[in-house]
């Protein structure tokens, strides 16, 4: 099983972050995650904590500031939901610069900021550091459902085949002289979006049978069995640990 290629996310490296079996990473981060989730918002202090944790992760995996900060820009949508929330937000107001806010408010987005970009940042440190590939391999050794596993890796393969099939449909259309540039045009991409869908399901049959034809029975084979020690155990749950540590003082000062 794997994937055929490397993903953009991905940044080749030999620290010992990249060193670490895939399935302890993956405990780890969602370990992480769910302690900084479980933090209460009032602990401002904390969330300063988790974010050098991640600083200190990403330095022991060279993985540098700006590559971080360019891949958090996918949390933008949750960014202008939570600029709403003061706005809207019923209950005790407070002026800011003039404004008046609701308090409830400012601290529901203050929660949703910082959960959830402290969420996405560990997310993309195990996406930098753990091929695709590796991944899969994890979660099977994590005993996710073997459906789902193959599901995940069937369209990691076949998504840039289908971004590709949509180029070259795009690159027909302007070789023709159409460009969309308005709302008389939408037909012409629902159109297009149609053909790529049956394209993509007819595409999806023909890989199918010849898997048939090859001897697939519904399990996918497992090229490496990837194992852990006890000490990749323990450099692994360094992060959701501490993390535990900066959690429960939280809940207790």
């Amino acid at each position: 099983m794997g994937a055929g290629h490397a993903h953009k996310l991905y940044r080749h490296g030999h620290s010992p972050v990249h060193a670490l079996p895939p399935h302890c990473k993956l405990v780890a981060v969602l370990g992480f995650v769910v302690v900084v989730v479980s933090t209460p918002r009032e602990a401002v202090w904390a969330f300063a904590l988790y974010a050098a944790l991640l600083a200190a992760v990403a330095a022991t995996a060279r993985i540098q500031a700006g590559f971080l900060l360019k891949r958090l820009v996918i949390e933008v949508p949750f960014v202008a939901f939570a600029l709403l929330m003061p706005f809207v937000v019923p209950g005790e107001q407070t002026e800011v610069l003039g404004v008046s806010l609701s308090v409830a408010g400012l601290w529901g987005a203050w929660n949703v900021l910082a959960k959830g970009t402290l969420g996405v940042a560990a997310s993309v440190l195990l996406a930098s550091t753990t091929d695709l590939r590796s991944l899969l391999l994890g979660l099977q050794r994590l005993r996710l459902p073997p459906l789902l596993v193959q599901i995940a890796s069937f369209m990691i393969r076949y998504g840039d085949v289908v971004t590709d099939e949509l180029r070259r449909m795009s690159v027909a259309r302007r070789s023709r002289g159409f460009e969309a540039r308005g709302v008389r045009h939408w037909g012409v991409l629902a159109k297009t979006a149609g053909a790529l869908f049956i394209r993509s399901y007819e595409r999806g049959e023909r890989v199918h049978l010849a898997m048939v034809s090859r001897g697939y029975t519904g399990t996918m084979p497992v090229i490496d069995e990837v194992t852990a020690t006890r000490t990749q155990w323990a450099h692994s749950a360094a992060l959701p640990v501490l993390a535990l540590v900066v959690c429960l003082l939280g809940w207790t000062l």
